[in-house]
């Protein structure tokens, strides 16, 4: 396909899933890779807590390569900002001149990503921007896209949701006021199948624990022995 060469923002989450999934069937860019940061110091996704292995399932699944940005648990803003900005001007030294996110209706980080893109001549695109969350959710959801939450704020949505897969139940069960995409940083998921996908990935859902004010659940392969 020609186009622009585009990367991803890949969360391992529904939102950039279905930006993905919107971006093939637009056309128009060259989709060269996924672009994650990871916490190093976890070995898992940035602040979803997918394991690495379940991200790199995800790449082979979608057939395309993993730009990953490793960063420390103890990230301030001034190393985050430094770090990506290495990772993008790599970027656009291999000729990636665009950046996709799943974002839907944060003002100031869509203008935070702007801003920091045009430093180095690279520019934002959001397919999924001021969508209906409520009929975005259905939508996904409806087209076979399936995830887990892996990560909540208890101060937005109880704890039992964690774990939970996302389907018509669970948009059911939201209480009054919670966005159903979890925009406001209700909940985060992962994604194991979808149109976007070649092949569903074979995943459980294990232990959930209290960490730094979050509430994380453990996925893993199902090839994988789970480790208590």
């Amino acid at each position: 396909m020609t186009g622009p060469k585009v990367l991803i923002a890949w969360s391992s989450g529904k939102d950039s899933a279905w930006a993905l999934h919107v971006t093939q069937q637009g056309g128009g860019y060259e989709i060269a890779g996924l672009l994650t940061t990871v916490t190093e110091t976890y070995g898992r996704v940035s602040m979803h807590g997918v394991r690495e292995e379940l991200l790199e399932a995800q790449a082979e699944a979608l057939d395309l390569p993993l730009y990953r940005v490793n960063i420390p648990a103890s990230c301030t803003d001034e190393d985050y900002n430094n770090t990506m900005r290495k990772a993008m001007e790599s970027a656009a030294a291999d000729g990636i001149t665009h950046v996709i996110f799943g974002d839907v209706f944060l003002e100031d980080i869509r203008s935070y990503r702007e801003d920091r893109l045009a430093e180095i001549g690279m520019t934002g695109v959001f397919p999924l921007w001021k969508l209906d969350t409520g009929k975005l959710a259905r939508e996904m959801i409806a087209n076979g896209l399936r995830a887990y939450v892996t990560c909540l704020d208890p101060g937005k949505l109880p704890r039992d949701f964690a774990g939970r897969e996302y389907n018509s139940e669970f948009l059911e069960d939201l209480p009054e006021n919670t966005d159903p995409c979890g925009e406001n940083g209700e909940f985060h998921t992962f994604v194991f199948n979808g149109p976007m996908f070649r092949h569903a990935i074979k995943a459980k859902v294990g232990k959930t624990v209290d960490r730094d004010g979050f509430v994380f659940t453990d996925i893993t392969k199902e090839s994988m022995k789970y480790e208590g």
